[in-house]
């Protein structure tokens, strides 16, 4: 399998980390959309990452979608429970962080833009955003070592990746003060194999 990537992605990142996870063998192409002369577009034609072509040539793209196809492989982990109901739960937890990962984005881009350019009124709908996911995930994490189950899930993955890329790209918004479960448990996340292959890279 190969892995169309960029390496600050946090998208590219829950990815990589159930590759990993789940012990399946991927090349990973560092191929930047914002580059000049990247091919992204050959693999997906919303040009975004990550794409991933399959061993068949097939090619599956976005995220979750991607993550859907991993569980059809082989492996002795999985990361979305087999029946039908338990995995729409997990994929609504990895909706809820994907969400707030894509305000965040949203926040980014509008802070690289001019001062004068800059609408605090868009920065402040997605910081509310982020405010009510992070709320759900910390609420959900009362009690529990996991968002659901008794193990890893893809929703663990796409929270980890979510608030530990708070932290790369958005290092003046506390997250943690007001939130010890997730803070404790972003900490625990981080220190797993998989999360610490896949730290981003500027």
């Amino acid at each position: 399998m190969k892995l169309i990537a960029s390496l600050t992605s946090p998208y590219v990142r829950k990815i990589r980390i159930a590759l990993l996870e789940k012990g399946l063998t991927f090349e990973l192409v560092n191929e930047p959309p914002w580059e000049p002369g990247n091919k992204v577009c050959d693999y997906n034609p919303l040009g975004k990452v990550p794409a991933l072509q399959a061993d068949d040539g097939e090619i599956f793209f976005n995220s979750p979608v991607i993550a859907d196809y991993l569980e059809t492989l082989p492996a002795a982990v999985r990361l979305i429970p087999v029946e039908a109901l338990e995995a729409v739960r997990v994929k609504q937890l990895e909706a809820l962080a994907d969400g707030v990962t894509d305000a965040g984005v949203v926040w980014l881009l509008e802070t690289r833009r001019a001062a004068d350019k800059q609408d605090a009124t868009v920065i402040d709908r997605q910081r509310g955003k982020i405010e009510r996911g992070l709320d759900a995930l910390e609420h959900k994490l009362q009690g529990r070592d996991w968002l659901y189950g008794t193990h890893l899930s893809l929703a663990d993955i796409a929270a980890g990746c979510c608030v530990l890329w708070l932290d790369f790209r958005l290092p003046q918004y506390d997250w943690r003060s007001s939130r010890p479960n997730l803070t404790a448990y972003a900490k625990r996340l981080a220190e797993r194999a998989a999360f610490v292959q896949t730290v981003p890279v500027v």
